[in-house]
This record gives structure tokens, C-alpha cells and sequence, in this order.
């Protein structure tokens, strides 16, 4: 069965975007940034939903072509393109760059690809696929990259629950500027 891992920038209260749907208080450190592009590169197939698969394809397709482009871009640029992608959506009707669209039931399909022992671990991002995933229990682990910023409000990280999930420390971390990485599995 294929590993489904959460990852996600986090605000120490417990947010991946804030009201509006602002990122800018998750710019990552160089060493942040080498470590979400390992991140893309280990990853067999990425789960967006469709909030999430809109900024990203709004900038990494062609990333590594603006003038000034950092050797660390261009590279996370390539490797984002490559892997493969499944974005799940009811209003988006076209994807490209290695991507697939489902429109149907998330649970479902995650299911039937965590059930796939072929194409490596697979990573989930955006706040509404991830929830649904939560609830259906099918994430194995959550790797939560904390950021020491209070944005007061905006997309949580995690979604209400009908029950406990216990988890188990597997790994933290410590990068510049405060933010600490810690992962979790999920107790089985």
C-alpha cells in the first residue's frame, strides 16, 4: 500500500493560508526551500486540490525561464513539472503539466491510488482533498513545516474530526528563521 503524507506550511496558529488566502508569511529559507524541493523530487505522485494546484501551476511551469531565476528554482521548477500530479475538482476543467483531473468522489480515488503498491509514497496538499482524506483516515503521515508567525484566522491545517487520531513523533527539525519541521504517522 502507497504511504499518504499531509505537508503543509503551517502558522504556529495552526493555518496553511491566511485571510485571503495569503501565503506570504511562509517565504522559506534556502535550506526550507532544498528540502520541499527533496521533498517533490522523492514524491511518486502529488495530490492538490484545486486552491492549491491554481498557485502552483500559476508559477512552476514557468519558473525556471524568468530572468533571474535561482539555481534552487530552476531545479524545483523541473521537478515539480515532472512529477506526476492528480488534481481533484468539480469546477476546474483542464489541467496540464503531467496532471491528471478527477471530478468524482476524492475519497475514493485516493483510496483506489493508496491501494496501488506501484509509483512511490504520494504526497496531499490543499486544504478541502486534504480534509476529506483526514476524516476518511487514509493519511499516514503528517509532515508539518511551522512557521513562528500568529496570522489570526484563514484555512486551517487540520479539520474537525468524529475521532481521535494518534499519532507517533518520527522526526523534527530545526531551520532558519524559527520554523521547525515535525512528522508524524499516523497509529495504526
Amino acid at each position: 500500500m502507497r504511504k499518504l503524507t499531509f505537508a503543509m506550511n503551517m502558522s504556529l496558529d495552526g493555518y496553511i493560508a491566511a485571510p485571503g488566502d495569503d501565503l506570504g508569511w511562509s517565504v522559506p529559507s534556502d535550506e526550507l526551500f532544498q528540502w520541499w524541493s527533496d521533498r517533490v523530487d522523492a514524491t511518486g505522485l502529488a495530490l492538490y486540490g484545486r486552491k492549491l494546484w491554481e498557485t502552483m501551476s500559476s508559477h512552476w511551469p514557468t519558473a525556471d525561464k524568468q530572468p533571474g531565476a535561482t539555481p534552487a528554482a530552476i531545479e524545483y521548477a523541473g521537478r515539480w513539472r515532472d512529477t506526476p500530479k492528480v488534481v481533484f475538482s468539480s469546477t476546474t476543467s483542464t489541467v496540464d503539466w503531467n496532471t491528471r483531473l478527477v471530478t468524482g468522489d476524492a475519497v475514493t480515488e485516493i483510496t483506489r491510488l493508496k491501494a496501488d503498491d506501484g509509483g512511490g509514497p504520494m504526497d496531499i496538499g490543499g486544504a478541502t482533498v486534504a480534509a476529506a482524506a483526514m476524516r476518511a483516515g487514509l493519511i499516514d503521515e503528517y509532515a508539518i513545516v511551522t512557521h513562528p508567525v500568529l496570522v489570526g484566522g484563514g484555512t486551517p491545517f487540520f479539520t474537525a474530526l468524529d475521532n481521535w487520531v494518534n499519532l507517533t513523533l518520527v522526526e523534527t527539525r530545526t531551520f532558519p528563521d524559527g520554523v521547525i519541521l515535525t512528522r508524524y504517522e499516523t497509529k495504526r
